[in-house]
């Protein structure tokens, strides 16, 4: 049978283009395939595939990073949902829908099933499924970098005054909606007026802002933070990050979790405020999701109580058809996407 598949061309020094990306068609046979699985390996069927901003880092041949690089030539991976079809593994049968690393195409031969996790969906629970493509999402990666980061490592107070920017992308929509349940003050950023609108309307932020029509950072942050910035979630870097250093709160904390805005640059962009976390006594900490994994079964529990129990929404962006791949990732670097950027390869 054929599988498609997106190849990785080679290594950058700036933004993701779609040429970086290529669609590749090649036959398979699925009984050579199994018969050279090795022990422990599953065949899988991919269902929908995750796009992330950290995929960006593994186009660089830049081997000091917390993930190693992608190869040139050879098939992308990320996050993705995917139904098992043939099983060397005595943890997962056929049939049995799973979550994990995976590769950008149809089918997928997965080795290290050490990082897969099946889905659990009681079917006669009464409740309607939480729909499959939230596990890369909402309860995936981007849902449990949130969970972690708000909880863990900003030291969340009720009353508390939060700013997300990148709010309404995969994470930044939960750590706002997460942040008001916890009681606290939520201002977001966003690029368009549309987004700002969901910011406001549907993720239940107090306020938000569009960044792009703000002529000066600083003075739009100390207008929605007079009495100055409690928590921090940092998704952008640049200069945003430089303005929210001037308007900290005496011992406020900045989570960092991602800086979007420097992918597209062949050198990072200094930082020129830094000298705020001394008078302030301002905690900035990076962290990644993986630091926290002993929380994830109650991430899991808290975040799908909530969203059944219709106190969090979630927005997805799903992209169809394997082929759609390539713009999907690109679009994360332009503000193209709203919300999760998911791709669906196939339904079944």
């Amino acid at each position: 049978m054929e599988n498609k598949q997106i190849i990785f061309k080679g290594y950058i020094d700036r933004a993701p283009q779609i040429t970086d990306m290529e669609l590749k068609i090649t036959n398979i046979s699925t009984s050579e395939l199994v018969e050279t699985m090795e022990d422990g390996a599953v065949m899988v069927k991919n269902l929908y595939l995750s796009c992330d901003p950290y995929m960006r880092g593994r186009m660089r041949d830049f081997h000091a990073s917390y993930i190693p690089p992608f190869r040139p030539d050879s098939v992308m991976e990320g996050f993705g949902v995917s139904r098992v079809l043939h099983s060397k593994n005595e943890v997962f049968k056929c049939g049995d829908v799973v979550t994990g690393m995976t590769g950008w195409e149809e089918y997928s031969v997965i080795h290290n099933t050490a990082q897969l996790r099946k889905i659990e969906q009681d079917p006669d629970s009464g409740n309607d499924p939480i729909p499959l493509s939230y596990y890369v999402g909402l309860l995936g990666m981007p849902g449990f970098t949130a969970y972690a980061g708000f909880y863990e490592v900003c030291s969340p107070k009720t009353g508390d005054s939060v700013y997300v920017s990148a709010a309404s992308g995969a994470v930044g929509q939960l750590v706002g909606q997460l942040a008001k349940l916890h009681g606290c003050y939520v201002v977001g950023s966003a690029g368009t007026s549309h987004k700002v609108d969901l910011l406001k309307n549907k993720l239940g932020y107090d306020d938000a802002f569009n960044y792009k029509t703000e002529p000066d950072l600083n003075a739009a942050l100390r207008r929605y933070f007079p009495g100055g910035i409690d928590i921090y979630f940092e998704n952008v870097g640049g200069p945003m990050l430089d303005a929210v250093l001037l308007n900290m709160a005496i011992h406020g904390r900045i989570a960092v979790c991602g800086m979007v805005s420097q992918h597209g640059m062949s050198s990072w962009q200094g930082i020129h405020n830094l000298q705020t976390l001394i008078a302030k006594r301002v905690r900035m900490q990076g962290f990644l999701q993986s630091d926290y994994l002993h929380l994830f079964p109650r991430f899991l529990e808290d975040v799908a109580a909530y969203y059944m129990q219709g106190k969090i929404v979630y927005i997805e962006n799903m992209n169809e058809g394997l082929e759609s791949a390539p713009a999907a990732f690109v679009a994360l670097f332009s503000g193209g996407n709203v919300g999760k950027q998911i791709v669906c390869v196939a339904t079944e």
